[in-house]
């Protein structure tokens, strides 16, 4: 008898023994893999949190108990407990479920995570309007120990233990965030998980107090057992952090006992008060061999073989990560002053051949980007050549720091941008398209996008020898186009742009950035082909600008020109072209039309299946620019 297909909602759970219960964790893990090893997926942060979802499920009332998860990596055993079970089978698919928590998804999804270190904030909040609305329900924050990394997290903190209203954080630790967690508060919770003597002889104490009559416990007898644990705490431990902080601490849990959870799970639920933190010790990747050995790459993995773990291999070119993967190790080979830095993601970014190579020039700085960009900017003021790799989308949480502590006091930052543009099965939380635009309106910064593998390692050269301000370089996910990589790498002048294809004086001129280059110059030769007069230049800097190269088009008197990025519409390289035409107050504007992703966040599915939606592949490129050349022309 299967129990999880019989599993439609919470409710479901609750009918379920602790025995049948063990039953269902084991089918939901073999489901998970299952869905996973054909769509991909954050495989090993969910199998490592099946037990505390039931039991949290099994205890609490959701969604009139709030459950807020932080990011997405731990909710599916959440979804399929509530009632996604065969959607499940959709996941990161087009049109399918999320990979991540989604409010318009479920109304047991509380509030959208995709990025972590959001939940202590937004349970905090959730939990003040419930006291000022006089309502009654429990809410139940539930953090990866490495959103603890994440400064946005340390902030809740302060303020939960300043506000203290009633809440429950549960911890679920793993020592892993998306790699090895790193950094003090990893190490603090190391020495909680191994100083068992502290909460042997807290417990002994208060098991001693409960079975006194009540009439010993007077008001001086329970401030002296106060004053005994707090003596006991120094004695075992030298801090317990979130106690001083205003915040009681349990634990740790075992993560994987059901009865266990339940029990405490139980008691806290009858409890009004404070807030309170249960710390729960959870294995990432438990249940399926390959995800135990390997938790880091099956934190986030694609198509897999279910019966032997291995990826499935979906192309056969390098991608750019692993082309920035060698090159940066090349560099750091040639320059002793090069260093490299990451927000707990070495393996994502290539950097992990970096760490092995020089383990004294990397640096994993956890969850923290705005920390990474500014550690950065320290670096370099004393001589270092910082490269930050960060993917684009978890760039945006360094905007203040990039604008403040690098911009305004031009400091040579090198920061590199993986998965610019769409990401794919990831949805609207990981596409990188918004980089262009925030960028480009930052004085002294230089932005950049290759066309290909060749000039990506180019500009990682460049940015080496580049020591005048910031500057920036974004790739694509996915694989590189097969482009030969010169032996000796070229410094490119900045801000020069590099004419590809036409005659100097055309009628329609074609400006293509990064990743758009190469399909943009295919419909150019199919319009070619169709008697228009055609040319296309690889705008290569989105930032500076080659107003050289610019001036001289529209001094050409072209009829159309087209801007072609992948990134969003609004304030993106488009923009800056419009922006400059009407600076040099032309005596005859050509028509400029901006080619790229519009206002809105862009949904998952492959990212091919993005770029036809959206008309950024080869056949939607050629096709736009027809039919609006057919009306222009």
């Amino acid at each position: 008898m299967s129990f999880l297909e019989n599993i439609n909602g919470p409710e479901d759970v609750k009918k379920l023994s602790i025995q049948e219960l063990k039953v269902l964790s084991e089918e939901i893990r073999e489901y998970m893999v299952s869905v996973v090893s054909q769509n991909g997926g954050h495989l090993a942060p969910n199998l490592g949190i099946v037990e505390l979802t039931l039991a949290l499920h099994y205890v609490f009332d959701s969604p009139r108990d709030k459950l807020i998860w932080d990011v997405g990596h731990q909710g599916y055993p959440h979804k399929i407990i509530t009632g996604r079970r065969e959607a499940l089978k959709t996941l990161r698919k087009l049109n399918g479920i999320s990979g991540f928590l989604k409010r318009t998804e479920s109304e047991h999804d509380i509030f959208g995570a995709g990025h972590a270190s959001t939940a202590l904030s937004a349970a905090l909040g959730i939990a003040t309007a419930r006291d000022l609305n006089r309502e009654k329900y429990k809410v139940v924050a539930i953090v990866g120990d490495g959103a603890l990394t994440g400064g946005m997290a340390l902030e809740a903190l302060n303020n939960i233990g300043q506000l203290k209203k009633e809440l429950i954080i549960v911890l679920n630790d793993n020592e892993m965030s998306i790699a090895e967690n790193v950094g003090a508060i990893s190490n603090y919770l190391s020495m909680l998980v191994t100083s068992p003597k502290y909460h042997r002889l807290k417990e002994e104490l208060w098991e001693f107090l409960e079975k006194l009559p009540s009439e010993f416990l007077s008001k001086r007898l329970r401030e002296l057992a106060k004053k005994i644990k707090e003596n006991l705490k120094s004695l075992a431990v030298p801090t317990i952090l979130f106690e001083e902080l205003g915040i009681e601490y349990a634990g740790p849990l075992n993560g994987h006992d059901l009865e266990q959870l339940i029990e405490t799970f139980s008691r806290v639920n009858r409890v009004n008060g404070g807030p309170i933190l249960l710390h729960v010790l959870t294995k990432k990747g438990k249940g399926y061999l390959p995800a135990e050995e390997n938790p880091e790459l099956f934190h986030g993995i694609g198509p897999f073989d279910k019966k032997t773990g291995k990826p499935i291999k979906t192309y056969d070119l390098p991608s750019y990560t692993s082309i920035f993967r060698k090159t940066i190790v090349d560099i750091g080979e040639m320059d002793k002053n090069v260093v490299a830095i990451t927000a707990a993601m070495p393996l994502g970014t290539g950097l992990d051949l970096f760490k092995e190579k020089f383990p004294d020039r990397f640096f994993d700085v956890g969850i923290a980007e705005q920390h990474a960009v500014t550690f950065a900017a320290g670096l370099a003021l004393k001589g270092l050549k910082p490269y930050v790799c960060i993917y684009s989308t978890f760039l945006q949480r360094s905007f203040d720091q990039l604008i403040h502590d690098v911009g305004i006091q031009k400091i040579p930052v090198k920061i590199v941008m993986d998965r610019g543009g769409v990401v794919g099965e990831d949805g609207a939380t990981h596409n990188g398209v918004f980089d262009f635009s925030f960028l480009r309106i930052i004085p002294n910064y230089v932005v950049m996008a290759p066309k290909d593998e060749d000039e990506l390692v180019d500009m990682l050269y460049t940015m080496l020898e580049y020591n005048d301000g910031p500057i920036t370089v974004r790739y694509p996910k996915g694989s590189a186009l097969g482009i030969p990589i010169k032996e000796n790498p070229e410094i490119i002048p900045i801000g020069k742009w590099e004419k590809m294809y036409g005659e100097d004086s055309s009628d329609v001129v074609i400006l293509a950035t990064g990743s758009m280059v190469y399909p943009s110059l295919e419909a150019a030769k199919r319009l070619s082909n169709e008697g228009f007069n055609i040319s296309l230049v690889n705008a290569r800097f989105i930032k500076p600008l080659d107003l050289q190269m610019l001036t001289e088009i529209f001094n050409s008197n072209p009829k159309c020109i087209f801007t072609v990025e992948e990134g969003n519409l609004p304030g993106g390289f488009g923009s800056a072209v419009v922006e400059y035409a009407h600076f040099l107050r032309l005596h005859k504007m050509p028509k400029i039309i901006n080619i790229g992703l519009p206002d809105v966040f862009i949904e998952q599915g492959s990212r091919e299946e993005i770029l036809k939606i959206y008309m950024l592949d080869e056949e939607g490129i050629h096709q736009s620019m027809k039919i609006y050349l057919q009306e222009i022309l």
